[in-house]
């Protein structure tokens, strides 16, 4: 145990963080993404026990994003007709204001398919439990400036 880190960031995960460097992206994804299948080129960490939102608040909290990128957090957009509320969203930009003084002006949106590819180009993959659709969220890192 450490003081300070939030106990739900795993020694892996800790690991996999402090590894990854300035622009490189961590995808955080819900319980339907094929994580396995984007992740064959990445790490995978299994959270399957927890939701999106409370592994995003930890992470943020050691996690500084990238401050050269108009948009370091993508979620992945709903495709044109899918009849499907996304209010975990809105949670989401709650949880980066708290970081990131650019709120939620610091999020984009990417096409699915296209989250897909990008996905295969991240450092590490976190797979959650998370059961709301369209939960995945990609994070590109910035610089520690402390």
């Amino acid at each position: 145990m450490l003081k300070g880190i939030p106990k739900i960031l795993s020694p892996e995960l800790l690991k996999v963080l402090c590894e990854m460097g300035h622009s490189d992206r961590i995808v955080i994804s819900d319980g339907n993404f094929p994580a396995e299948t984007m992740g064959k080129d990445a790490v995978v960490v299994r959270c399957d026990g927890h939701g999106v939102p409370e592994l995003l608040d930890a992470i943020l909290q050691v996690f500084p994003l990238d401050t050269y990128v108009e948009h370091p957090v993508n979620l992945m957009e709903v495709m044109p007709g899918d009849p499907v509320e996304t209010p975990i969203w809105d949670t989401y930009k709650e949880i980066i204001a708290r970081y990131d003084e650019r709120g939620s002006g610091c999020v984009g949106g990417i096409e699915r398919f296209q989250f897909y590819e990008e996905a295969k180009t991240a450092y590490a993959i976190i797979a959650t439990g998370e059961s709301a659709v369209y939960a995945n969220v990609m994070l590109q890192k910035g610089v520690v400036k402390e």
